[in-house]
């Protein structure tokens, strides 16, 4: 859409991992034996950072041979560059999609896997994988997401029970500043998480308000923490992060930014929102790229018009030329708030996100035990859901499990999905909610 790529790191969803947070031990996931004793959850950053690996490479490499520490051990060995190539293959008879220079980064990787994570550490930054609960639940449900985020500030600021992304020019007019301050302010003073780029202009007002209203914010940046961009706005993150909210980046720490990361930046910006709104962008504004992603994810979009010979809004006239009724008009801010569906009176909302029912509401979390929530479900559903608890988590093996036609467990998953209770991450379906703590009979990648 729009010329917007699909470009973006994949990552397997049964890796058997966890978050590692600052400063602690690296146990997360399970050991194995030999390779110096890195844990999964190590290898499995490092081997998402390294050079040159992309993100179907990724993906096929972790599920063909067994997880993340098992393709770093296997780059060592001395047929390590075959068996790399053949499992990075789309099928027997293709060609690899793991290039000489990958592999040989996968080797140095391999032979000191813990740089990233010792970086991150030192920095104070959490190390977020797909497969930990923590995850953001937004996130995780969009196509690409990343497989590591490393975040600086409040996990649970990722989370909240609304978010609204704000982004726009980074040369707005005076009143497009003061259009995204109140638009900021308006949504903050009712709840909702603001999440943007920390960019100069639109974002910078969008974050601005949101602290100074003393509301959680969310930027997310670029390129890597230690790399932060723009370097003016230091002290914006510190607030922001001070504020209870979070800087996030899907980079490892000394990634420069570049003008590439930025539309990947931007998925993530609409990924973690509910909702989308553009104020002043231009023709080629980077802003249209997150307003695309948006649609492309299935969330809303809200555009701020403006005069229509105006440079700086031509890119949101644009769209709501072209893309209508997807992309709507902001006509008023109260009638914004309404489109947001922030003000019906029957939504109830935690004064944060931080405390125990914020974000148990945040993240969709039913209070039903698990047998209560299978005896809820119709009986294609429960079916279904009773074979994914037993380790069936790919269509194919699904339909085996189950007897059902394709169709009709297909069906089921859409209906599970929308329940909140499975997500699809490149066709794996992994259990949430009320049945995201349970033993599973395999959850690794097989």
């Amino acid at each position: 859409m729009l010329g917007v790529g699909r470009d973006g790191p994949l990552g397997p969803s049964r890796v058997v991992v966890t978050s590692v947070e600052a400063g602690a031990d690296a146990t997360g996931g399970t050991r194995a034996g030999g390779g110096g004793g890195i844990a999964e959850a190590d290898a499995w950053v490092a081997l998402a950072c390294t050079p040159g690996v992309g993100p179907v490479t990724f993906e096929r490499l972790i599920d063909r041979l067994g997880g993340a520490r098992a393709v770093l051990e296997r780059s060592l060995a001395p047929d390590g560059a075959r068996v790399l190539a053949f499992a990075s293959a789309a099928g027997p008879d293709e060609r690899p999609a793991l290039s000489s220079e990958a592999f040989d980064a996968i080797r140095e990787t391999a032979r000191d896997p813990s740089p990233v994570t010792r970086r991150a550490r030192a920095l104070g930054l959490r190390t977020v994988t797909l497969d930990d609960p923590r995850y953001p639940a937004r996130l995780r449900a969009i196509d690409l997401p990343p497989p590591v985020l490393f975040v600086r500030g409040e996990l649970e600021a990722l989370e909240p029970l609304d978010a609204v992304a704000i982004v726009g020019t980074r040369r707005p007019t005076d009143d497009g500043r003061r259009i995204a301050a109140r638009i900021a302010t308006a949504v903050a003073g009712l709840g909702a998480t603001i999440v943007s780029g920390l960019a100069l202009g639109i974002d910078g007002a969008a974050h601005t308000a949101a602290v100074t209203a003393d509301r959680p914010t969310v930027a997310v940046i670029g390129g890597g923490h230690a790399r932060l961009y723009p370097r003016i706005h230091e002290r914006l993150a510190d607030r922001i992060v001070a504020g209870g909210g979070a800087i996030v980046s899907e980079f490892a720490p000394d990634t420069e930014p570049t003008r590439g990361t930025f539309p990947r930046r931007n998925r993530l910006i609409s990924g973690l929102s509910d909702s989308t709104v553009v104020v002043e962008a231009g023709a080629r504004s980077g802003a249209l790229t997150t307003a695309a992603w948006a649609l492309e994810q299935g969330r809303r979009l809200f555009l701020v018009p403006g005069p229509i010979d105006a440079p700086n809004v031509a890119g949101c006239l644009a769209f709501l030329r072209e893309l209508a009724p997807e992309a709507r008009i902001v006509a008023g801010i109260p009638e914004l708030l309404e489109d947001l569906e922030l003000v019906a009176t029957d939504r109830k909302r935690p004064s944060r996100a931080t405390s125990a029912e914020g974000r148990a509401r945040a993240r969709r979390v039913t209070l039903a035990g698990p047998e209560a929530q299978l005896a809820e479900l119709g009986a294609i559903e429960r079916r279904v859901m009773t074979a994914i608890l037993g380790g069936d988590v790919r269509t194919d093996a699904l339909v085996a499990a189950t007897g059902l036609p394709l169709g009709a467990v297909l069906g089921a998953i859409t209906a599970l999905e929308l329940r909140g209770l499975v997500a699809n991450a490149f066709g794996r379906f992994q259990p949430l909610g009320v049945f995201a703590g349970l033993p599973v009979g395999r959850r690794r990648i097989r």
